[in-house]
């Protein structure tokens, strides 16, 4: 192993570049759908080793030292992201001939501007580096802090974080209950890292039975959890999802938006399968009502007609809102909550909008270079100042995330310490048959682990499910499948939920693992001296 180490801290040139790309690629197979976390120990040990030969020129001293530790982490990234994200591309496919022109930005350009973020990781790990355990650990919190920044900066997009990768399985999601998937990702990289020490020998022992103790707590409380009591089966409902799977050309073509709504009537009022109890409520995917639900009166007569008594219905469907005379309307992506008297009882309009699908950041600038929306509406969506919660006519509130809202841990606000679900309706037809809808998938599972509150997740081509607290499966449809599908869900809230409980331990995790490399970094120092 330490042969190995050393011509690996010795590579240069092209040979370093396309080695360090790899190994970010590599870990990109711990993600979804592949789920092949191993594969992670591979890379961060490879990453440590790379880090430990970085070096700048001889007149360029530490400051060299801290450029090449940062082109390594970009180089990972680069690869990670690559590997992780391309099948972002396929979203530009849908109208090919005004947007595939964008595709290498998709494929090549967005994971070269996240790759920045794990550039600072390696260079502020590279800050307090050493030649023992104090590495492992300046590299985990480095990445830790890293991952939490890139879920904040600009408009945020965290997409497969590094935690996600050690938490395949319920078993193994249960600690971002505790800390938190950015806090997870600190002990993953921790862990992955720590054969590392294998080669030099310094620090081994420690950090293998560290490493063994953090593997085993992640285990351990996740079967915890696991084998914990449910809340008290005291407000249960049936929930019918409803699963469309209608392409997305067909969902932009205007010629076709009477087939599409006439679909999710159809699906909504199929019978329960084997005689069971009908839905209380029904919930259609994001933008399933494909026009101006309150231009078409009409329509809500035909979802009464659908819906028996104290049924309501939960649709995702863009909102126009008047601006007086002279002024374009204002768009919003919503989601609406409507009776069986076709009434519309609430609506909670989105609020984190997702850049250049919605929205075009720096819009006066990029708009002159011929950048547009994917979706086209005059002057894009507006984004909703605030969240509001829907309220069920029998008294539970739904928290509701639309589309990639779920992928951010902060996103929750107080609202949702008395919510009995979180409602996410998504529309992952852009992306195909990818590896796209399953990370979005396993994302939103980890959101009910952390906040211990069920998800509902309607999707127009999958995948759609019910979530438990412990981000189990109680019941769903597969990418890409036709169908309804009805499940109970327990609405109760419970009553000491504290939505900032994970935030905060991972702060003092990150605190501590930061004190930790910076005793190590003293300690070298002293010793070197």
């Amino acid at each position: 192993m330490e042969g190995l180490a050393g011509r690996i801290m010795l590579t240069w040139g092209l040979r370093r570049f396309l080695l360090t790309w790899l190994a970010g690629a590599v870990a990109a197979l711990g993600m979804p759908p592949i789920g092949f976390f191993a594969a992670m120990f591979l890379s961060f040990t490879l990453l440590v080793w790379l880090l430990d030969g970085a070096t700048g020129g001889p007149e360029s001293g530490f400051f060299g030292t801290l450029r090449s530790a940062f082109v390594i982490g970009w180089t990972f990234g680069f690869g990670y992201f690559v590997a992780g994200l391309w099948w972002l591309g396929n979203a530009l496919m849908v109208e090919a001939d005004e947007f595939a022109w964008a595709l290498p930005l998709a494929i090549l350009g967005l994971p070269a501007v996240l790759a920045v973020f794990y550039g600072l990781a390696t260079l502020l790990a590279r800050v307090l580096w050493t030649d023992g355990l104090g590495r492992i650990v300046a590299l985990a919190a480095g990445f830790g802090l890293a991952e939490w920044l890139r879920s904040v900066a600009a408009t945020g997009f965290p997409w497969n974080a590094i935690g996600y990768g050690a938490m395949p399985i319920p078993v193994m999601m249960q600690s971002a209950h505790a800390i938190g998937v950015f806090g997870v990702s600190a002990l993953a990289v921790f862990v992955f890292a720590t054969p590392a020490l294998i080669a030099t020998g310094k620090g081994m022992r420690r950090g293998i039975f560290l490493a063994v103790i953090a593997t085993a707590a992640h285990f351990g409380y996740g079967a915890y959890r696991l084998q914990l009591p449910e809340p008290d089966e005291a407000d249960l409902k049936t929930v019918r999802l409803v699963q469309p799977v209608i392409d997305q050309a067909v969902k932009l073509e205007n010629d076709d938006r009477e087939a599409v709504f006439a679909e999710h009537l159809r699906l909504s009022q199929l019978p329960p399968e084997d005689g069971g109890k009908r839905p209380d409520l029904i919930v259609w995917p994001e933008t399933s009502i494909p026009f101006i639900l309150t231009e078409n009166p009409d329509a809500l007569t035909r979802i009464a007609d659908i819906l028996e008594p104290g049924q309501v219905l939960l649709t995702g469907a863009v909102r126009s809102e008047d601006q007086g005379p002279g002024n374009p309307p204002r768009y919003y992506n919503s989601v609406y909550l409507i009776d069986d008297q076709g009434q519309i009882l609430a609506a909670s309009d989105k609020v984190h909008l997702t850049p250049f699908g919605e929205y075009v950041p720096y819009e006066a600038l990029l708009r002159r270079l011929g950048v547009n929306n994917l979706v086209s509406l005059p002057g894009g969506f507006s984004a909703a100042a605030a969240r509001s919660t829907l309220k069920l006519p029998d008294g539970p509130e739904l928290y509701p995330l639309i589309c990639y809202e779920i992928i951010f841990p902060d996103e929750m606000d107080v609202q949702l310490e008395r919510a009995g679900a979180i409602l996410n309706i998504t529309n992952d037809a852009w992306f195909g048959n990818t590896p796209g809808p399953y990370q979005h998938f396993l994302q939103a599972r980890l959101r009910a682990v952390e906040n211990e509150v069920p998800v509902i997740r309607s999707a127009n081509s999958g995948i759609s499910a019910t979530i438990d607290t412990r981000g189990r499966i109680i019941s769903g449809v597969g990418f890409n499948v036709k169908a309804i599908q009805d499940s109970t869900v327990n609405f109760k809230t419970v009553p000491d939920r504290n939505i900032t409980f994970a935030q905060r331990n991972f702060w003092l995790l990150l605190a501590a693992l930061s004190a930790f490399a910076l005793i190590s970094r003293l300690g070298f120092i002293f010793r070197k001296n």
